[in-house]
């Protein structure tokens, strides 16, 4: 028969099958591509668009599949949401040319123990001061605890204002040897910055002072360490702190 001799709805019909054969085809050449591009190319595709979930639902008797496209940049905020009320400022007091006593930033920590233990830079926080600490709760004083591998641990004391009452979460804890490359770092510090993992668990991560102390995130908003500014590490890892601490992790405050 030629196509010519075909009425309207044999037409429509031969369109409809024409490109319902075309996207099978696509779809199975854009799976075998995938399947064979180097991490260069899938990896830029999956920061954009990390996952898609189905959701099932019941309507009126009838099962229907809804698919959430799930965006890197919602993932990013709800991280960062996760782990706000961990965070803590930290300063210290200081003397200044004059040889009075004034306040002074110590970088930023966070919350790693039940027992109001906060993970900060050694090299800004270290023994023999005054230190505080400051979250949306209030302001209190905080007693030195240790110091190991770069990083220092305060203990959360007395608050300033009897009226404040202390409040944190704390963050949980991930495992840096599940990251892959090409996966997106987060560093929680005064300000919010992101690189891409490559490989390397020893990780250099470039910090200012007053990113000192900042919280490594995964886009889950799980800890994989801290962000340092001295000279002897720039990063330590989620691991050596919960060594440290000498306790079990835990997840809830």
């Amino acid at each position: 028969m030629d196509i010519k001799d075909l009425n309207k709805p044999q037409l429509i019909m031969l369109a409809i099958l024409l490109s319902f054969i075309t996207s099978i085809a696509t779809g199975i050449t854009t799976v075998t591509l995938m399947q064979q591009a180097p991490s260069s190319v899938t990896v830029p595709i999956n920061r954009v668009i990390k996952q898609t979930v189905e959701k099932i639902q019941q309507v009126e008797g009838k099962t229907t599949v809804q698919t959430v496209v799930v965006k890197e940049e919602d993932l990013v905020v709800d991280a960062l949401a996760k782990n706000k009320s961990a965070i803590f400022f930290i300063t210290k007091d200081a003397q200044d040319v004059d040889g009075r006593i004034i306040e002074v930033s110590a970088g930023q920590g966070f919350a790693v123990s039940t027992e109001g233990i906060i993970v900060a830079d050694g090299s800004l926080v270290f023994g023999g001061g005054v230190y505080y600490v400051k979250n949306d709760s209030g302001k209190f004083r905080a007693d030195f605890s240790s110091s190991q591998n770069g990083f220092s641990l305060l203990k959360i004391g007395a608050p300033l204002d009897e009226k404040n009452k202390i409040a944190f979460t704390l963050p949980a804890f991930g495992d840096l040897s599940t990251i892959k490359i090409g996966q997106k770092i987060i560093v929680l510090g005064s300000t919010i910055s992101s690189f891409i993992f490559e490989g390397n668990k020893d990780m250099k991560i470039s910090v200012t002072k007053s990113n000192a102390g900042g919280l490594v995130l995964d886009l889950d908003g799980e800890a994989l360490g801290i962000a340092l500014s001295g000279d002897a590490a720039s990063f330590a890892p989620i691991s050596s702190i919960v060594e440290a601490l000498g306790t079990p992790k835990t997840t809830t405050p």
